[in-house]
């Protein structure tokens, strides 16, 4: 009897420990103080950012504080051409391009929006993105057709000018209004839809 009631009590403080560890481990992975937490990025506004690499139309990475940090343009939405879910979309080449030529072996400040949150949830910063000289890249790739406007889930401050602008470009038939269309009629419909 003596021996069960032994075995029972180190099973006993066995899981006690397996539960306690678990409940530290669980606190520490959701708090705000986590140990594992993943550390805030501060931009600076008004301060300028090595461009490392363009992945594609709207997103490239940029150095802070000697690490990369993958950005995501706010508010805009370029043609796919590096997503493995989805084929090479209509423009799609020339809009990664263009970002390209814009952005690489430049500088650029970054601001995010009291709209919308900083980070997305593929912890990509959200941001409109200036060049040396104060152009909006995001305003830039919309009124010449490389981009169309793009709202994730609540507006953002500048939201119905980049609409305006998408429309305008529309109309003028500039980027991919014009190229996506003139392929094929159906060709921008479906652009649209697999978005």
């Amino acid at each position: 009897m003596m021996y069960i009631l032994k075995k029972y009590k180190i099973k006993i403080i066995l899981i006690t420990i397996i539960i306690v560890i678990t409940s530290i481990f669980a606190y520490f992975s959701n708090s705000e103080n986590s140990l594992f937490k993943k550390s805030k990025i501060v931009i600076i506004p008004n301060q300028l950012y090595e461009i490392l690499n363009v992945i594609d139309g709207d997103t490239f990475d940029i150095k802070v504080d000697d690490k990369k940090v993958r950005v995501r343009m706010l508010g805009i939405d370029t043609p796919e051409t590096v997503d493995p879910r989805k084929p090479l979309q209509c423009f799609g080449k020339e809009a990664s391009d263009n970002t390209k030529k814009i952005l690489l072996n430049h500088f650029v400040s970054l601001k995010t929006d009291f709209n919308q949150p900083s980070i997305d949830k593929y912890n990509r910063l959200l941001a409109y993105i200036y060049d040396e000289n104060g152009l909006l890249i995001n305003r830039y790739l919309l009124e010449n057709g490389f981009a169309r406007e793009y709202t994730y889930g609540s507006p953002y401050s500048k939201q119905k000018e980049f609409k305006k602008l998408e429309k305008e470009a529309k109309k003028k038939k500039l980027g991919l209004w014009g190229e996506c269309a003139s392929t094929s009629p159906s060709n921008i419909n479906k652009y649209l839809q697999e978005l």
